[in-house]
């Protein structure tokens, strides 16, 4: 399975309900991310850009798109970012499929020619 990294930030109305009635929001998650084969590694509440951080296991990329806009499309949260993981192993096994597929970069022409 794929893993995602979801990065989350809460509407001011979220905050405000959850701070009248405190609860542990990936409780409240496991069931749809399970209804799309999924399963929660971890989640932590934190500072910054975003109020929550966490790792999923999807089967595939648009299980966790879908999980991602159904949690847009819910109106609590007013920032949802999914970015795809990759073990070392699949790192390394990208690194060594770049070196062989032949990507030739850009590279500057002479404008003595024009």
């Amino acid at each position: 399975m794929a893993h995602f990294l979801l990065q989350v930030a809460y509407t001011p109305e979220a905050w405000t309900a959850m701070v009248n009635d405190p609860q542990d929001r990936t409780k409240g998650i496991e069931g749809a991310i399970k209804n799309l084969g999924g399963k929660i590694e971890r989640f932590f509440l934190s500072f910054g850009d975003y109020d929550i951080i966490g790792v999923v296991e999807m089967p595939d990329s648009v299980s966790a798109a879908a999980f991602s806009m159904a949690v847009a499309a819910g109106g609590a949260c007013k920032t949802v970012k999914t970015t795809p993981l990759l073990t070392t192993a699949e790192g390394i096994e990208a690194m060594k499929k770049a070196a062989q597929c032949g990507y030739k970069p850009v590279q500057q022409t002479s404008r003595a020619g024009r």
